[in-house]
């Protein structure tokens, strides 16, 4: 009869599958934020690992997961829920994909607000994860992420809550282009040539490019970002911060970018494989 059907996407898929992935590559993440809050190079990846898990055992890698999957559900689900939609409904419109440059100024978009969205769950995650390192009296000891939230609020007030959000909201934007805008564009480019279909090999390659691009284009970002939500008041501010960061050489702003690229891009590779399967078997099904 010449109809073809499909699966779109469900607005809060791409909040359900970065907590599957999150689960998988939490203690990376855990890793790379120690590594960024160093103030000088005392270990690499693997030294660090052996370090967290022989002071505080195997379980602390986990330290923070549910500010993890807190910021997921706030971050992430903003920002694949504005992409998503509005690329599916431009797609519908056009009667075909958008072009590249609307794809980025979605994602720039979708992530900008996501990245505000997520910022006081994101800045418990970071506190969470680094407070191991603290001597015992320095340590904040939430019991979770609610109560984490709830005690920043009581203590420190509710700007402090959105602490950082210019630069987690920048970042954001920034990782939002290099994933959802570059995978759509990689699988557009890979299904283009005609070699392979719309199965999981396709999904791992394309995704893979999107987590290099992503890594590359947000650690600057990154690495201030984590700075600025770890201070204690040290910094005045972003530039403050910027300032104080470039005094350690440029390659400062790239520290940990290897363990970063190990987490981002694996976290990528499995946010979209997830995405992929609940579309395929639980998305809207549309006929055309």
């Amino acid at each position: 009869c010449g109809e073809s059907r499909k699966r779109i996407s469900r607005w809060y898929f791409g909040g359900l599958a970065s907590c599957g992935a999150a689960c998988c590559t939490h203690p990376l993440d855990l890793i790379k934020v120690h590594l960024q809050t160093q103030q000088e190079v005392k270990k690499r990846m693997m030294g660090m690992a052996i370090h967290v898990v022989k002071n505080d055992g195997v379980l602390a890698l986990y330290n923070g997961l549910s500010a993890s999957l807190c910021r997921q559900m706030s971050y992430s689900l903003t920002r694949f829920a504005i992409y998503e939609t509005v690329r599916d409904m431009m797609g519908s419109t056009n009667k075909g994909p958008m072009p590249f440059y609307q794809k980025v100024l979605l994602g720039a978009f979708g992530g900008f607000t996501g990245g505000f969205v997520g910022t006081p769950a994101d800045m418990v995650n970071v506190r969470m994860q680094n407070d191991m390192k603290l001597p015992p009296e320095l340590r904040r000891n939430y019991k979770n992420a609610i109560d984490g939230l709830f005690r920043v609020f009581r203590e420190e007030g509710l700007k402090r809550l959105f602490s950082g959000a210019t630069m987690a909201s920048s970042r954001g934007a920034m990782v939002t282009v290099g994933q959802l805008a570059c995978y759509d564009q990689a699988k557009q480019l890979v299904l283009g040539t005609g070699i392979m279909g719309d199965n999981i090999l396709t999904h791992f390659l394309s995704s893979f490019i999107a987590g290099g691009c992503a890594t590359f284009l947000c650690q600057p970002l990154d690495v201030m970002k984590t700075r600025l939500m770890n201070s204690k008041g040290e910094y005045t501010g972003v530039t403050h911060c910027l300032r104080e960061t470039a005094k350690l050489g440029p390659l400062a702003f790239y520290k940990g970018l290897v363990p970063a690229g190990i987490r981002l891009i694996p976290h990528t590779i499995l946010t979209f494989i997830f995405l992929e399967q609940l579309k395929k078997y639980f998305g809207i099904r549309i006929i055309s």
